[in-house]
């Protein structure tokens, strides 16, 4: 499915493709009580209660593409053994087609984690129990020095709104829109980077 996904060109195509990745390897569980597809729903659907931002909101529905590229899941034997930096993984398959606005917030969201566990009071003991188990391997809270490096980044800001999107996208059974109706929001991203050939 990837390969196919990588030989699309034409934004309807890449779009499509993007989608029927969500669907069909969606279906693996991202935390115990949410499968990826949920995941992408539900954080999709949270960036798009706090802004209109297309880029933003796609940002959220692809935020965790990685995953399924290097077919993380929980109930894997080897879930949690090591980090696959999934956030690099899907950041770079993305920017075959999405401008920074998308992979950059994408690149940075486990960053973004680490960070707020050391800035806000309270953020780490909220985090759900994968999100816990994995900061470790991710390199645990950011040191005062790496924090600063972060907030002077120009997509810290975005980074820090996916991130809270994605900590409250974990709720079993939530309702959320069809995956189908992020489709014109994806043409959309596309076709702008196409007209600002970045």
């Amino acid at each position: 499915m990837l390969k196919d996904l990588l030989r699309a060109d034409s934004p309807d195509d890449v779009a499509l493709g993007l989608l029927r990745l969500l669907a069909t390897e969606g279906i693996r569980h991202h935390e115990e009580s949410v499968t990826q597809l949920e995941h992408a729903l539900q954080s999709a659907r949270e960036s798009e209660t706090d802004t209109g931002d297309d880029a933003e909101v796609i940002a959220a529905l692809l935020h965790d593409v990685g995953h399924l590229v290097t077919g993380e899941e929980v109930g894997a034997d080897d879930f949690l053994a090591r980090d696959l930096h999934h956030e690099e993984i899907g950041a770079r398959v993305l920017s075959a087609w999405f401008p920074p606005e998308v992979t950059e917030p994408i690149r940075l969201h486990v960053l973004a984690k680490r960070y707020l566990c050391t800035v806000e009071p309270g953020y780490r003991e909220r985090l759900s129990d994968v999100s816990e188990q994995s900061l470790v391997l991710q390199g645990g809270p950011l040191t005062d020095e790496e924090c600063r490096r972060f907030e002077a980044g120009p997509f810290a800001r975005r980074a820090v709104f996916l991130r809270r999107a994605d900590d409250r996208a974990k709720v079993r059974g939530r309702r959320t829109r069809e995956l189908s109706e992020y489709l014109p929001a994806i043409v959309a991203v596309l076709e702008e980077r196409k007209r600002r050939g970045s």
